[in-house]
């Protein structure tokens, strides 16, 4: 086994450190970035409703009202998961704005115009804050289940 260079911590001691730095949320706190998330996914969801309904012809363009229903539904259990602050419900949406971001790319290299680019733009840029603005309140979320259960510091 080597041994560890002088002045370096052991591994995983930054991690703890950060993790004892954490303020858990206090009861029925909800940071800004939390409420955006439960908003935004809220509408979403609406919105997927909304457009089954109202586009004609659905099913010619390769749509549903079942899917739009299952993805609507999927929209809202993460919205109120969210809203109860559970750390899946974070981690999932987490998940789709990865996916959107990533998607959003995509359609950047194919923009055939500036305000197709300028849009893609917006939606990485805003995607990509909301994304990282939720990694800490994932962090906060486990440290307050960590106390609750006594499991570590705080």
């Amino acid at each position: 086994m080597a041994a560890e260079k002088p002045g370096r911590r052991p591994a995983g001691a930054r991690e703890e450190e950060l993790r004892a730095g954490l303020t858990p949320l206090g009861d029925d706190e909800r940071p800004v970035a939390l409420t955006v998330a439960i908003v935004v996914c809220a509408l979403l969801a609406a919105g997927v409703i909304i457009g089954a309904l109202t586009v004609s012809n659905l099913k010619s363009r390769g749509g549903s009202i079942t899917a739009a229903v299952f993805i609507a539904g999927v929209l809202a259990v993460l919205a109120r998961g969210m809203y109860l602050r559970r750390y899946w419900a974070v981690l999932g949406f987490e998940a789709l704005l990865a996916f959107q971001v990533i998607v959003s790319s995509l359609a950047l290299v194919v923009a055939s115009t500036l305000l197709a680019a300028a849009v893609c733009l917006l939606t990485i840029g805003l995607g990509g804050w909301l994304f990282w603005k939720l990694i800490r309140v994932m962090g906060r979320i486990q440290a307050a289940d960590m106390a609750a259960h006594g499991d570590g510091p705080g």
